[in-house]
């Protein structure tokens, strides 16, 4: 009697978790729409901004004259978004405007850079606008600065909320969480306690700018009402062919893929440094966080024998959570102290579908002593990035928080050379391949010198892995590569030993009768 009541029971509950799972993705989808539209706007906004500003400085070899005024006027009327051009000094005195008159704003935010750009950006609450505005600015020789000012939008902050639930809220604010613009009833969401929201967030491309709405779930939920009672019959139906599910779980509990899950809910994956070493000083550079499985009986399995699985069954994504949550408690102190300090976290295709790795990123070290600036994130490709729109929307989104892209393993399997420039890498990997074609008595080898020279010249760093002589060392060396790692240096290390090897390498040194000076 309790096996049938149990059968009869359990596909009712499966219908709701299927259909409130299907709610979720698709009104998440439906959200997702809303907040890119406006990101993507906001990031149009911005780069007219920045567009008109330098035609405008391009035109004028000097401030303040005539000409420079109708250069100004001709950008405004040909912008759409530009409201004013104002000159003004690093104190802020106003020198000179587009209109003619005092220019009334006040700021709501520091300037912040923008990627791979020379204007800062600044929001601001400017005259009578109801929507706040980027003040984009450019400095001019050393004394002076040229600002645009732009609306946030084109339009009202009630805008934002159309198409979508009346119980929504849609927020637009700076990647340091400075509030731009919020509408609808943030206190719902920020107060929300236990009650479910459905979220979507998105970036302006490159700029420090983050969009991101909430609707209660149990809003759009209702909405499904019909859907759900159409089910709920269907599922009376459906007791014996649960009863032949439930068995069918029983057996795969058989899987590896429970007991690697298991096993991370357990902590037993362990992560372990490998150093990297700068060859000019012989201090200590940074890190690569590697992943060891290290079960209760003692013994250490190597990650060859289930890193590929993880990624395959999507345990990798909890895996690399688990890790970040480690590598904060294992190093928060040693990157305080050593703020030049690179950690370095590998992430896997399945990151760049997922996208949730950015929150992930943020939420495990906002407050963290480790900086954004300190993280590097490797592109480990054992499959190639198929949704290439969403694996740039995931680097743009950790770009914007500081954090740096390195390509693993460059020039090998799915590694491909035109990622390096299409995905905006910021450091290439030596794969260990190349390394290994440096001879000892030093011959050239032109496949690799050809990679570091491509490297060089696209403005990325370089680190070597897999250097294991002093000639190979050397070699790099002479080459201009900065960085390397393998055990020449060191094996990869557990935390304490680690810990240990850094603050050895790069503890200052004093020399008697000489000031004091640092192996870094």
């Amino acid at each position: 009697m309790l096996l049938a009541a149990i059968a009869a029971f359990l596909p009712v509950m499966a219908v709701d978790f299927l259909l409130d799972s299907y709610v979720r993705v698709r009104e998440r989808a439906l959200l997702q729409q809303s907040v890119d539209a406006v990101a993507s706007r906001v990031q149009a906004t911005a780069y007219d901004a920045i567009s008109s500003l330098r035609r405008i400085l391009a035109e004028s070899p000097s401030l303040c004259t005539p000409s420079f005024i109708a250069n100004v006027h001709r950008q405004m009327e040909v912008s759409l978004y530009l409201k004013q051009v104002l000159v003004e000094n690093a104190d802020g005195v106003q020198y000179c405007d587009a209109l003619g008159k005092d220019v009334k704003y006040s700021p709501l935010s520091r300037p912040l850079s923008v990627p791979n750009q020379t204007e800062t950006l600044e929001v601001a609450k400017y005259a009578d606008l109801r929507m706040p505005a980027l003040k984009v600015t450019q400095a001019f020789g050393t004394t002076r600065k040229v600002s645009a000012f732009v609306p946030i939008l084109a339009a009202e902050p009630d805008s934002l909320l159309n198409g979508l639930k009346p119980t929504s809220m849609m927020r637009v604010s700076l990647t340091d969480g400075a509030e731009i613009v919020t509408v609808g009833d943030p206190k719902a969401y920020d107060n929300r306690g236990n009650i479910e929201f459905v979220t979507a967030e998105s970036f302006a491309g490159e700029l420090p700018i983050r969009v991101a709405a909430a609707v209660p779930f149990a809003i759009v939920r209702a909405d499904y009402g019909d859907l759900d009672a159409s089910f709920t019959v269907v599922a009376a139906l459906m007791c014996g062919a649960f009863l032949i599910l439930a068995l069918q779980y029983v057996r795969r509990s058989d899987l590896p893929a429970f007991d690697l899950e298991r096993a991370i809910a357990a902590g037993e994956l362990k992560p372990y440094y490998q150093p990297v070493i700068n060859l000019r000083t012989g201090a200590l550079a940074g890190c690569e966080v590697l992943c060891r499985w290290e079960k209760k009986n003692g013994e250490v399995v190597p990650p060859g024998a289930f890193i590929d699985y993880a990624e395959v069954t999507g345990l990798a994504l909890p895996m690399t959570v688990s890790l970040m949550q480690q590598v904060k408690a294992d190093l928060s102190a040693l990157c305080g102290d050593m703020p030049d300090l690179k950690v370095s976290i590998n992430l896997f295709e399945g990151h760049f579908r997922d996208g949730t790795v950015v929150d992930d990123v943020h939420t495990i070290f906002a407050n963290s002593p480790i900086s954004f600036r300190q993280l590097v994130f490797e592109i480990t490709e054992r499959k190639p990035l198929e949704k290439m729109a969403q694996a740039q929307s995931v680097i743009a989104g950790l770009h914007a928080l500081g954090c740096k892209l390195a390509m693993d393993d460059a020039g090998t399997g799915h590694s491909n050379l035109a990622y390096l420039q299409t995905l905006g890498v910021d450091v290439v990997k030596i794969d260990r391949v190349f390394v290994d074609m440096i001879k000892p008595e030093g011959a050239p080898v032109p496949v690799l010198d050809g990679l570091i020279a491509m490297a060089r010249d696209l403005g990325t760093e370089i680190v070597a892995e897999g250097v294991e002589t002093e000639a190979q060392a050397l070699y790099l060396r002479a080459r201009g590569v900065v960085q390397a790692q393998g055990y020449l240096f060191a094996p990869a290390l557990k935390a304490g030993a680690f810990r240990d090897l850094a603050r050895a390498l790069n503890a200052p040194v004093v020399l008697p009768g000489l000031v004091q000076v640092s192996a870094a």
